[in-house]
């Protein structure tokens, strides 16, 4: 079933795209998807059509800077503003389709993983389920001290950006996939350094603070 194709502004102004895969039957139980880093929403179709067999709405966004969204590509000013971009949204979807968060199950993977438990954790929402794959908690980077020596570029003024690590043959066996990987032309690969501290920075926090969430 194809997915309808949205959008919604964020507390900023800021154009994000969106997919809503419709059950069959009226339902008021929903299920929102959070995308990996430099991902889109097209890239979860078939995870969003296994819900609709079990009468779940589904909604996929393009996070800020991906995919169709507005944005620079994987920037952002903050890490907290992507986490104010999913409040936004998921109270968006809930005002336009009445529906309640007491029946909603927020799935998140990777990048959206950390997304998503940031929302729960600083927005405390009374959400049904929260399920985090593969959360990037702990980012890898392979150079030693990567951080540090990425604070001290960006205090100097330099290396804004960040090609990304991260590479089709790491994330499935899969050659199918990988060469859906490889081709798509939406995907990212790099990143703002101000994000990626950031991102390592909230991880950080959320990892610490985890008995809130």
């Amino acid at each position: 079933m194809l997915p309808e194709l949205e959008r919604f502004k964020s507390f900023d102004g800021c154009e994000l795209v969106y997919r809503h895969w419709q059950p069959i039957k009226k339902s008021d139980r929903w299920i929102v998807l959070f995308h990996r880093g430099h991902e889109h929403s097209a890239r979860q179709a078939e995870l969003a059509e296994s819900f609709l067999g079990e009468g779940y709405h589904v909604f996929a966004w393009d996070a800020r800077g991906n995919g169709e969204s507005e944005g620079e590509r994987d920037a952002a000013d903050s890490f907290s503003v992507l986490i104010h971009d999913a409040d936004k949204f998921v109270h968006h979807l809930a005002q336009k389709h009445s529906l309640e968060l007491e029946n909603l199950a927020v799935v998140g993977n990777s990048l959206g993983a950390l997304i998503a438990s940031g929302w729960v954790h600083d927005y405390a929402p009374s959400i049904r389920a929260l399920v985090l794959a593969a959360p990037a908690f702990r980012i890898k980077l392979y150079m030693p001290f990567a951080i540090p020596l990425l604070r001290l570029a960006r205090k100097l003024g330099v290396m804004k950006r960040v090609t990304s690590y991260v590479k089709s043959k790491v994330l499935t066996h899969d050659r199918e996939q990988q060469n859906s990987f490889n081709q798509d032309p939406l995907i990212s690969k790099g990143i703002a350094t101000d994000l990626l501290i950031d991102t390592y920075d909230t991880g950080t926090r959320l990892l610490d603070d985890a008995g809130a969430i």
